[in-house]
């Protein structure tokens, strides 16, 4: 057997670049290449349905070919679509060939996450399964950073050196992207384990699995409160699907369209790095405290974190401040309440989940949960264009009692979460 950390940290870095490109420096390539924010936001938004329709697929990838196959196939389809945008860039017709490239990573992205998830299970012990699930998280978090971070400050800096060509500049990252893909697929193929139990599933065929999906489907819509359930999962985060791409692109917007105007190096520093390690900190910091005392006596709190520390962004629409400390603070602090925050909704999936179905049914947990930030992307920038990034975020906020009024609908045990029914 080989050695977890040879592949257990490079497979969830790998797993989280392609998903980073899609969501994230997508929005930063199209708003320097001229895009409105209606159109960024509408096409990127788009880009969340492999995701939210990967239940209906992730069933049939056993009957074919074995988990490990899978990863080294996507990881070598994600290295094609990045070197796919890269070459399209300089070219008249970028922005369907960037966007067809974008579809078939993300595609492969979720496809990769599927067979990824799969194969941590199948590669490791029960105890080793147990040992790296922090680390795997952590190498996914790494991969957030690097791709938020890092790679768009080295776009910065590469238009910084060929004086400002965008479009060469932004080419040559997604060429470098495309080799480390490249070389993470090479590694993954020599160093990936070959567990006896990942091969195609035996007496199992597609009309037996469209059954298995049927019944899952139906005991899905037939839970207690499964309206109520279903409402939490699309509207929870509604603050936050309108404010997500949005946000980005009032960072990096000019000064005279109502932005900051960070550079990319600035951009990649404050959301990619400061923000990212909010985040983060903020998550681990909520799923210490459920994990104490429960999720029914955390909901309020969570709630609150996950909503209010938006208003940052009405005080940075209307000071426009130009020092990157303030701007750090704000965005660190939003973050951090969002990692805190929604720690409650990623545990309410799993109290959601929870019977004879619990892994068909958090997938399709997941699906809304990926929906959710999908439809409120799809008109959030035609929104703030209409009136303005100002009132725009003061619109977040407004929405924000829609996560309080689908909070207080739930119907949670006292007990769920706490450490010690867990164990």
């Amino acid at each position: 057997m080989k050695n977890p950390w040879s592949w257990v940290p490079t497979l969830y870095f790998a797993e989280g670049i392609p998903y980073v490109a899609v969501m994230t420096i997508a929005l930063i390539l199209y708003k320097q290449l001229g895009l409105s924010n209606a159109e960024i936001t509408f096409y990127t938004s788009w880009l969340y349905l492999p995701w939210v329709i990967k239940p209906l697929w992730s069933p049939f990838i056993d009957l074919i070919k074995t988990k490990r196959w899978w990863i080294t196939s996507m990881q070598l389809l994600i290295g094609a679509a990045f070197g796919g945008v890269a070459f399209t860039i300089p070219t008249p017709f970028w922005l369907q060939g960037t966007l067809c490239f974008f579809w078939l990573m993300a595609f492969s992205s979720a496809t990769h996450d599927i067979s990824a998830d799969g194969f941590y299970m199948l590669g490791l012990s029960q105890h080793d399964q147990t040992w790296f699930v922090g680390i795997r998280s952590t190498f996914y978090r790494f991969a957030m950073i690097f791709g938020q971070g890092v790679l768009v400050m080295i776009a910065g800096n590469l238009q910084v050196i060929f004086r400002n060509n965008i479009a060469y500049s932004w080419s040559l990252l997604f060429y470098g992207i495309t080799g480390l893909f490249l070389a993470l697929w090479l590694w993954h193929s020599y160093v990936l384990p070959r567990p006896k139990d990942d091969a195609p599933r035996k007496g199992v065929t597609a009309d037996t699995i469209f059954a298995d999906f049927i019944d899952t489907l139906k005991t899905f819509f037939q839970k207690e409160q499964v309206v109520v359930g279903i409402l939490f999962m699309l509207l929870y985060r509604m603050p936050e699907g309108l404010l997500a791409k949005v946000s980005s692109l009032f960072l990096i917007d000019a000064s005279h369209s109502g932005g900051l105007g960070l550079s990319p190096q600035e951009y990649g520093f404050v959301q990619g790095t400061v923000g990212v390690i909010g985040l983060t900190l903020g998550g681990i910091l909520g799923g210490i405290a459920a994990s104490k005392d429960g999720l029914k006596k955390w909901l309020w709190p969570m709630v609150c974190a996950i909503t209010l520390p938006d208003i940052v962004y009405v005080y940075l629409s209307y000071a426009l401040p130009s020092d990157l400390l303030t701007i750090n603070v704000c965005i660190f602090f939003e973050q951090f309440g969002y990692g805190f925050g929604f720690t409650a909704y990623m545990l309410y999936l799993i109290y959601y989940s929870r019977g004879e179905y619990k892994t068909s049914h958090y997938a399709l947990c997941t699906a809304f949960m990926a929906l959710s930030m999908m439809i409120p992307g799809l008109f959030a920038g035609a929104l703030q264009e209409l009136v303005g990034y100002r009132m725009f975020f003061i619109i977040v906020m407004i929405f924000c009692s829609v996560t309080f009024l689908t909070a207080s609908l739930l119907k949670i045990d006292p007990e769920f979460g706490k450490k010690s029914e867990e164990e």
